[in-house]
This record gives structure tokens, C-alpha cells and sequence, in this order.
């Protein structure tokens, strides 16, 4: 009896190596190796993008910005990292920009977890049933624990990686992971005794 931890194994390497091969097709200027990695990466990068904006529109904004600045300086990457974590990484830019951009126009009239907050009060998080306490209760986090908790927490990157990622110390990413943990486990407690 073959065991299944070396088909899963092969099948890793396989789709490891059919990736690079794309990554050096499209570094070349392949547009047909480029969109099957945007195929392989977009629900990902999306999902990323979401549970660190908490709007639709914005992580679709973010996403294309992303792909976009995938494809400019895809000659230049240099493979230290898989092709999905280095897309990751111009991802979160892409959102700390956008979030930027946000609060430069909205200036002093609101913050970003009180725009947060009126969009999950307005449904944009999306409608993904009993995930969407979880999501919204993500959504509503101040936005360092948030982006520190959808990285370290859901996608699973080390607090170094992480603290890469978004610019800060990897203490301070310890720290807003401990407290976005704290913050998510109220809120959803809350939830719970409220229903």
C-alpha cells in the first residue's frame, strides 16, 4: 500500500516546479504564463486583501494593484521567497497604500475602525454565512492588530515575516497578535451571549 505522504509530497514539487517555470515564462513577458499565475493567486490575494480592508471594493482595488505591480517588476524577482509570499507582500503595500490614500481623504471627519465599523454595519464585507461573524468581528479590529492577525493568525506567516510585511518590529507584531486575539475572542464572546 503506496503512502499518501508521498503523493502529496510529488504533488507539491510538481506544482512548485510547474510554478517557477510560469514565474520565469511571465518574468520573460509571457501574458499567458502571467494570467495562470494570477489564476492560481487571485482568491488568495483577494481574501488577503479583504480581512485587511474590510470593504469589497478596496481589496478588489488592492488586488489589481497588486497584480499590476506583479507583473512591472516581475524581471526583478529574485525567488529568496515563493512567487505566492513575494505576491503577498506587494499585496499588503498595496493595502497599507490604499489605507493611506483612505485616510488622507477622509482626513479628520472619521477613522479607519469607525469606517470599518459602518461597513460591516452596512453588509460590504460580504454575505458568507456563519463566517461572517468571524469575518466581521476581523473587519472591526483596530488595523495593526487586524493586518498583524490576517497574516500571522490566518495565512500563517512568522511574527519576522509578518513584521517585514507591514514595517514594524517583530516585537510589536507579537504584541498586536496577542491583542488582536484578545480583541476577536470578546467580540466573538459578545456575539455569542448577545444571540
Amino acid at each position: 500500500m503506496p503512502e499518501v505522504g508521498h503523493d502529496g509530497e510529488f504533488e507539491r514539487a510538481r506544482q512548485s516546479a510547474e510554478e517557477r517555470r510560469l514565474v520565469a515564462a511571465a518574468a520573460q513577458g509571457s501574458s499567458v504564463a502571467f494570467e495562470q499565475l494570477y489564476r492560481r493567486h487571485a482568491g488568495k490575494v483577494f481574501g488577503l486583501c479583504l480581512r485587511m480592508t474590510g470593504h469589497r471594493e478596496t481589496a478588489e482595488d488592492c488586488v489589481q494593484e497588486a497584480f499590476v505591480q506583479a507583473w512591472r517588476n516581475l524581471p526583478r524577482f529574485e525567488a529568496r521567497s515563493g512567487f505566492g509570499t513575494w505576491l503577498h507582500r506587494i499585496a499588503v503595500n498595496a493595502v497599507l497604500a490604499q489605507a493611506r490614500r483612505r485616510s488622507e481623504r477622509v482626513g479628520a471627519e472619521a477613522s479607519v475602525e469607525e469606517q470599518i465599523a459602518e461597513s460591516v454595519a452596512d453588509g460590504e464585507v460580504g454575505d458568507f454565512g456563519a463566517d461572517l461573524d468571524v469575518e466581521a468581528a476581523i473587519a472591526s479590529l483596530p488595523p495593526g492588530a487586524r493586518n498583524v492577525l490576517v497574516l500571522a493568525g490566518v495565512y500563517g506567516y512568522s511574527h519576522e515575516e509578518t513584521a517585514s510585511m507591514l514595517g514594524v518590529a517583530v516585537g510589536t507584531c507579537k504584541a498586536q497578535l496577542h491583542r488582536a486575539r484578545q480583541l476577536l475572542g470578546r467580540r466573538l464572546a459578545a456575539e455569542e451571549d448577545a444571540t
